[in-house]
């Protein structure tokens, strides 16, 4: 599998990699757009090396040259190619129109496309919209991508699949679902989170030979989360030198949920962890969990002695909201120690809503429309706005739950790639919070603990997936691979 990239771009910052490589590199348009199709090409060769026929898609702009560029190659390569159109290639400008006269030179022919069309192809090359899109796809090209989807060839996507927006990783009405995505010059921010997960399959990036002076010129706009090992232990050490996490929550009947972030705390290194829950349940949570100190806790007053021993709190697995529930998140936000707030921790917060820049919210999509008070959709719509709204507001570092984790601090915005949709069931924020809060612990920043806990959490889930399968996921199932990620 390709490494690719750390650094993520918008679209804009990558029309501006492609201006300087252009205008102050020497590299003209058409010989990116000649690299930009031999690189779909080998991706072809390489993904399927029996495909005989290819059937590319090509719309009205640039990207519609890098599509006739890949059918030029597949010609010469001695596939059977059908090009389809969605707009007379005559109306093409620049690099593009060349592209599509030097295959038409080649003695290729091309298709108008029709709604009726029957795709008979073992690939289909998607060169319709690119990564310019900035409104919902409608008409012929809607039908286009109807046509695709329902094909039971292999999709390549150029650049970007079609319909999605390449800045937030949302559908615009409609998306073609590739196998394989490629991407060129800079890494698209929105192909790592949101529906692209669903939409991009495998991705592939090619920088096209832009030197790194154009990089250098430009900023990122986030950056991709990547394993960092944590440092070994001194042979001498003991269990103060690795924190101290408490773990509050635990209301009736939701005992399980500080249970899990308390067993998650210590399977990634803390020192010690004591749990702060209803008294009824103290008695039994640590049963075949010894390692965890377990208090029965009723009031603020009785709270305060467990804060003080802390070095890092975890308040929201299984609070609940009831007076005690409140009593206890008062409490705890006043007492001045590094947090993590999850589940219904942040739907007090939202409340009654108060900034600190030593704490970590670790809310999902709903959650976070309570926090902005904004709908669920609108989260959604722009993931990476949604986390830096939510950092700008509540201060400290926020992590967005969903696929493509963000990951918001002060100064970048991070996404975290592992994990998978076996991941959809109970308790796995609570793991979440565990983890996060024993990183927290043993001395990471908090922008290293959110974004190494978010990593090391998908990891172990991929790491249960591929042992006994995604569905049927549990979050206990994660706990015993918790230890391999660091």
């Amino acid at each position: 599998m390709q490494k690719l990239p750390i650094t993520l771009y918008r679209t804009a910052q990558v029309r501006a990699l492609d201006h300087i490589a252009i205008q102050e590199q020497g590299l003209s348009g058409l010989e990116l757009m000649s690299r930009a199709g031999y690189e779909v090409f080998q991706c072809i060769r390489n993904k399927w090396p029996d495909a005989l026929s290819a059937a590319v898609f090509c719309g009205a702009g640039n990207n519609a040259g890098d599509g006739y560029i890949v059918a030029l190659l597949a010609l010469e390569a001695g596939l059977k190619v059908s090009v389809y159109s969605l707009s007379d290639p005559v109306n093409l400008k620049g690099d593009a129109l060349t592209a599509y006269q030097n295959y038409i030179d080649a003695k290729g022919t091309v298709i108008p496309f029709q709604r009726e069309e029957v795709i008979d192809a073992d690939v289909i090359v998607d060169a319709l919209l690119g990564t310019g899109l900035d409104r919902p796809v409608a008409g012929i090209y809607a039908l286009a991508i109807q046509v695709i989807n329902k094909s039971s060839a292999h999709i390549v996507a150029v650049d970007s699949p079609s319909g999605l927006n390449a800045d937030t990783g949302n559908v615009m009405g409609c998306a073609v679902k590739a196998d394989s995505t490629v991407t060129f010059i800079g890494l698209k921010q929105g192909l790592f989170t949101g529906h692209a997960a669903d939409y991009c399959g495998e991705i592939f990036y090619a920088s096209l030979g832009v030197p790194d002076a154009a990089f250098q010129a430009v900023s990122s706009s986030a950056i991709r989360v990547v394993k960092t090992p944590l440092p070994r232990r001194d042979r001498c050490s003991h269990k103060g030198n690795y924190g101290h996490v408490l773990i509050v929550g635990g209301d009736r009947g939701y005992s399980g949920a500080a249970r899990l972030a308390g067993e998650a705390a210590l399977r990634v290194g803390a020192g010690l962890v004591s749990v702060a829950t209803r008294t009824e349940h103290a008695g039994f949570m640590n049963l075949n969990r010894p390692e965890l100190m377990c208090h029965g806790v009723e009031t603020a007053v009785q709270l305060a002695a467990l804060l003080e021993k802390s070095n890092v709190v975890v308040i929201g697995p299984g609070l609940g909201q009831s007076d005690w529930a409140k009593d206890l998140f008062k409490a705890t936000i006043s007492a001045q120690k590094p947090l993590i707030i999850d589940a219904d921790g942040l739907n007090l917060l939202a409340r009654s809503p108060v900034t600190n820049s030593d704490w970590i919210l670790t809310p999902h999509p709903g959650e976070a429309s309570r926090l902005l008070n904004r709908s669920t959709a609108e989260i959604q719509n722009d993931r990476f706005a949604s986390v830096s709204a939510l950092q700008t507001i509540y201060g400290g570092v926020v992590v967005l739950k969903g696929a493509g984790t963000l990951i918001a601090s002060e100064d970048e915005i991070a996404v975290s790639t592992t994990g998978n949709p076996g991941m959809a069931s109970g308790g796995m924020g609570d793991v979440l919070a565990g983890v996060i809060a024993g990183l927290r612990a043993q001395g990471l920043s908090l922008k290293n603990a959110a974004q190494q806990g978010v990593y090391s959490h998908g990891r172990a889930a991929d790491l249960a997936a591929e042992k006994d399968g995604e569905r049927g996921l549990l979050a206990s199932d994660l706990i015993p691979y918790l230890r391999r990620g660091f």
